[in-house]
């Protein structure tokens, strides 16, 4: 990572391991947000007083990009389950999360991964105790290099990003969320200032 990116949280980066990037190279409230192992939809279920919704925008087998098949270690050519929503709480767009899930993690009891329609993968993962979790990775790029659809917010919004790469029964995918810049539910006992 660039002495940029380490001293200037304002500057883009590509993913990066979060334990490569120094705490004090972003505010407090999205170190807490981007660091935070446990389940994103259950601290937006929290954060949103319960209202929380998943608007599915697409959900189709496609190529992945060249950063999803580099997470996941395998081919650009392969094709895999391209999953996109947007988690909005209460009511406002807070999150785009982009799943690449390869097809051969889509069998046995893994193949209804294909039918969860608008419940949230990460509350399926999470309720799987075959799941683990690789370390997650951060970023901070454009939404057009998110693939965040114009739709969802200006294309040249700057923007912080996680992803990981989950296993269930040692099959992987690989998750990303995306926070859109109407993501303000920063925790209330966070100084924001800092």
């Amino acid at each position: 990572m660039s002495d940029k990116t380490q001293s200037n949280y304002s500057g883009t980066f590509d993913w990066v391991d979060l334990f490569s990037v120094s705490r004090s190279a972003m505010p407090i409230h999205w170190y807490e947000w981007l660091a935070d192992r446990g389940s994103l939809t259950e601290r937006l279920i929290d954060a949103s007083d319960g209202q929380l919704l998943v608007k599915v925008i697409s959900q189709m087998d496609r190529l992945p990009s060249y950063s999803e098949a580099s997470g996941l270690n395998v081919s650009q050519s392969l094709p895999m389950l391209i999953r996109q929503v947007v988690l909005s709480g209460k009511e406002v767009p807070w999150i785009f999360a982009r799943s690449a899930i390869p097809i051969s993690t889509l069998t046995g009891r893994h193949s209804s991964l294909r039918d969860i329609n608008s419940q949230p993968l990460g509350a399926v993962l999470f309720n799987d105790p075959s799941m683990t979790r690789a370390p997650v990775q951060i970023a901070r790029q454009t939404a057009s290099s998110f693939s965040v659809p114009s739709t969802v917010c200006p294309q040249d919004a700057i923007l912080w990003a996680r992803r990981s790469v989950f296993s269930l029964d040692s099959k992987p995918l690989l998750v990303a969320e995306i926070f859109l810049p109407t993501f303000k539910p920063y925790d209330k006992h966070l100084d924001q200032n800092r």
